[in-house]
């Protein structure tokens, strides 16, 4: 392993928690939290998922940033510096690279959606031509056009991994800060405008109850078991964690704040941004009578509604900014996460950014087609009990590799064979701010493992039970 190389080191604080944010601040908050909020009686999984942050997102994130920030390493070259000596903790380290490479077989291609609803916006096409007596279909003719062409999807798919790549190749601080930096700015401030005009919409009070009112009845029907399942992983999707984005992150930090201050912004700046997208997407769902627990595609039919609904000119123009900076906020997550994949070659096999940038941009490139097969070619496929291509791909990601990344890293953190309590305090409370609760030992040592496990178990049986 070559680890001579000067570790290179983010410009300043607000670039690491917009960078970390961008990470976790993407489809996640956008495009799964919607839908699966429908599925499970609205504010009913809100709470379960706050409970989850607060539970179990929290600790770890720290905890990730500790072992990335100790090391300055990606997390499988971490585990080889920061174990006992005897100890193999690193032989878990695949989790790193397999993880990051899952996630992204999938979410590019998503993210490719985004890119070409984007351009859909600055051409005219998000809005329906003149005289067209139904909107909602010409609408969801979009989407359902964009999923049936493979090479059409594997264009855009193509597009954002070379975006991804490009940034990462300019280095962490010219390329990775400042763009993810610009993006974010742009997209809490549209995100905010979207959200105020939703919620003036006729019937957006309907959307809102249906939102923010529990409704017990609904999340019994689905199963309480299923939303407490979803609700873990999408803690863990949504922040990211478990595959070592967060500490490759951590690695790039220096050590003037403490990293539970930081991890609280980060998680509050994440969880603004899920609700609010709530605030845009369940007013606009009732007011144009789309289902509110649709699906993935809900984004893709209900917003292009809105804009439709705005008139010609502020719905070409909103719905452009809108695409483009959903489209922003799908590369931040995309470019945090290629960045770990470039990160783990460099640390571990000495190569320089840009030769691991374009050795994974074609590597990931080659990967992501079976996902966009899936939706046409393969559209058939499909495994029993989990679904198509990008849904086992997700299975594996959501349901395996986040929650067995978080156990490994919360056991590293707490276990006397591993790291250790007092080397994790030590790192979690390096500078200014808010230290880490040592009254919490007992539950992360002993509970939070119990847990992360039983609720990888219950992913099973809800899948083959």
């Amino acid at each position: 392993m070559k680890m001579e190389r000067k570790r290179e080191s983010l410009a300043s604080r607000l670039g690491f928690l917009l960078l970390s944010a961008g990470c976790a601040i993407g489809l996640g908050n956008v495009w799964r939290f919607p839908f699966i909020t429908g599925k499970y009686g609205g504010a009913v999984f809100l709470f379960a998922y706050l409970f989850f942050l607060a539970a179990m997102g929290i600790p770890i994130m720290v905890m990730e940033f500790a072992i990335g920030r100790a090391s300055g390493l990606n997390l499988h070259g971490a585990l080889k510096a920061l174990e006992p000596k005897g100890t193999r903790w690193h032989l878990a380290g695949w989790i790193t690279i397999v993880g990051s490479y899952c996630l992204m077989m999938f979410y590019i291609p998503v993210a490719g959606w985004m890119v070409s609803y984007m351009a859909k916006g600055i051409s005219g096409a998000l809005m329906a031509p003149a005289g067209t007596e139904d909107v909602a279909a010409y609408v969801g003719g979009l989407f359902g056009g964009i999923q049936q062409s493979a090479p059409h999807m594997l264009f855009w798919s193509v597009i954002v991994s070379a975006a991804g790549f490009a940034v990462c190749a300019l280095g962490v601080r010219q390329g990775v800060e400042r763009v993810t930096k610009a993006m974010m700015a742009g997209l809490l401030a549209i995100m905010l405008g979207l959200a105020i005009y939703a919620t003036t919409l006729p019937g957006a009070a309907d959307g809102l109850r249906f939102y923010l009112k529990p409704d017990f009845a609904r999340a019994m029907e689905v199963g309480i078991l299923p939303l407490i399942n979803d609700a873990m992983n999408q803690a863990f999707f949504t922040l990211s964690l478990g595959i070592g984005a967060m500490c490759i992150f951590g690695s790039y930090l220096k050590k003037d704040r403490s990293l539970t201050s930081e991890s609280l912004i980060i998680v509050s700046l994440d969880t603004f941004v899920a609700l609010v997208s709530g605030l845009i997407i369940f007013p606009a769902c009732f007011a144009f009578g789309v289902r509110p627990d649709a699906g993935p595609g809900l984004i893709f039919v209900t917003l292009p509604n809105v804009f439709n609904s705005m008139g010609p000119v502020a719905g070409h123009v909103f719905g452009t900014m809108f695409f483009v900076f959903m489209a922003a906020a799908a590369l931040t997550t995309v470019i945090a996460v290629v960045e770990n994949c470039i990160a783990y070659f460099m640390d571990m096999f000495g190569w320089s950014r840009r030769s691991s940038a374009a050795f994974n941009f074609v590597l990931l490139t080659l990967l992501t087609i079976p996902c966009i097969l899936g939706f046409n070619v393969w559209k058939g496929f499909a495994v029993p009990h989990i679904g198509g291509v990008m849904d086992c791909e997700d299975f594996i990601v959501s349901n395996n590799l986040l929650p067995l990344g978080g156990l490994l890293i919360c056991l590293f953190c707490t276990g006397r064979r591993g790291w250790g309590w007092a080397s994790f305090l030590a790192e979690a409370d390096a500078g200014k701010g808010m230290r880490f609760p040592r009254f919490l030992r007992i539950y992360l040592t002993w509970v939070l493992p119990i847990l992360l496990f039983a609720i990888f178990a219950i992913g099973y049986w809800k899948k083959f039970a």
